[in-house]
C-alpha cells in the first residue's frame, strides 16, 4: 500500500544564532559522537551549494542501516533541501531544514520531511525516527555547542608504512586475533553477521593499568577506512567514536587512528576527587593515544614485512 502521508514536520528553538546551526547542519561529521544512533556520517561535496551525504545508523536491534542524500543548501534563505538517493534505504523521500531568525541568539529550526515515497511501514517508522534523532542531534549540538568545546576530545594519530594499504588494514579489520597480537587487549567476542559489519565486546587496559570493558560497532570499508563506535562505554565517557583511515602515497600507506570522546561530567571523580574537564582531557589524550598507536605500529610492522616478502 503507498503511504499518502502529507509533508511532516518537527521544529525547535534553540540559543543559538542561525548562521551556527545552518554551518552544523551543512557539516554532517559530528553527528557520529552527538547522536546516540549515528555510526558514520560522510559527506561528499559537488559544488559551493551541494553535497551528498551518507549517515549509516544502527537501530535497538543492532542492526545497521544506511541512508544517502543529494542535498542543497541556500546560506542565504537558511534553507536545505534534500531528497535520498535510489540506493538510500529510505529513497525517495524529501525535505527540508527551515531556520528562522527569532533574535541575533535564537533561532527556529525545523525539519520537514514526506516520506509519500515509502510504502514499507518499517521504512516510515524509521524515516520518523531518522527525522526526530537528526534534529534533536542539531538542537543539542547548537545550544551545547560552547559546553561541547571542551567536553570533546577529537585528536588523530598518523603513522607511515612502506608497505600496502591491503596489508595494514588485514591487522585493523581482522580485530578477532588482537588479543593474541596486543598485550593491552585480553578479550574479544566479535560477530560479522553481515559482510562489513562488526560487532565486539572487548577488554582493555589503558597504559595506567585500568581496565575497561566495552562493545562496538565498526562499519569496514574494505583496504580504505574503518569506521567504529562504542555502544557500550566506559564510566568516564558520553561517547566515544573514531576510524582507521588508510591513505596510499607514492612511498607506502599513511595509517591513521582517529578518537572522539565525550567527556562525561559527572563522572570526573572515577579519576580521583578533584578531576577537572582539563585532567581528564589530558588523561584521554595520553591513554587512548597510547593504546592504538599500539595498533598502529603492528599495522605497520605486518604491511612492511608483507613488503619485504
Amino acid at each position: 500500500m503507498v503511504n499518502t502521508q502529507a509533508p511532516v514536520g518537527e521544529s525547535v528553538v534553540v540559543e543559538a544564532p542561525a548562521k551556527v546551526v545552518l554551518d552544523l547542519i551543512a557539516d554532517p561529521d559530528p553527528l557520529h559522537y552527538l547522536s546516540p544512533t549515528i555510526v558514520y556520517a560522510d559527506r561528499v561535496t559537488a559544488g559551493p551549494d551541494k553535497d551528498r551525504v551518507t549517515v549509516w545508523t544502527i537501530t535497538e536491534t543492532e542492526q545497521v542501516w544506511s541512508r544517502t542524500q543529494q542535498r542543497t543548501l541556500d546560506a542565504d534563505g537558511l534553507r536545505v533541501t534534500f531528497e535520498d538517493t535510489p540506493e538510500s534505504a529510505l529513497a525517495g523521500v524529501r525535505g527540508e531544514w527551515l531556520l528562522r531568525a527569532v533574535s541575533d541568539d535564537k533561532t527556529e529550526i525545523e525539519l520537514k520531511q514526506d516520506t509519500s515515497a515509502l510504502t514499507s511501514p518499517e521504512a516510515v517508522t524509521r524515516a520518523e525516527e531518522a527525522r526526530s534523532d537528526l534534529l534533536s542531534t542539531v538542537a543539542y549540538a547548537a545550544a551545547n555547542r560552547q559546553e561541547l568545546s571542551d567536553l570533546v576530545v577529537d585528536f588523530r594519530d598518523p603513522l607511515f608504512a612502506a608497505g600496502s594499504a591491503e596489508d595494514a588494514y588485514k591487522i585493523l579489520y581482522e580485530a578477532d586475533r588482537w588479543p593474541e597480537r596486543l598485550a593491552h587487549v585480553s578479550r574479544i567476542d566479535m560477530t560479522e553477521e553481515v559482510p562489513g559489519i562488526q560487532f565486539f565486546d572487548m577488554d582493555t587496559t589503558t597504559s595506567d593499568g585500568a581496565p575497561h570493558t566495552t562493545r562496538s560497532v565498526r562499519i569496514c570499508f574494505p583496504h580504505s577506512k574503518i569506521m567504529y563506535k562504542q555502544i557500550g562505554l566506559p564510566a568516564l565517557l558520553a561517547a566515544h567514536t573514531g576510524h582507521w583511515l588508510f591513505t596510499p602515497t607514492r612511498e607506502g600507506i599513511v595509517i591513521e587512528s582517529r578518537h572522539v570522546a565525550v567527556i562525561k561530567p559527572s563522572a570526573l571523580s572515577i579519576l580521583g576527587e578533584g578531576t577537572t574537564v582539563e585532567d581528564a582531557r589530558r588523561y584521554l589524550r595520553r591513554v587512548l593515544s597510547t593504546n592504538s598507536m599500539t595498533n598502529l605500529r603492528l599495522s605497520k610492522e605486518f604491511a612492511e614485512e608483507q613488503a619485504r616478502a
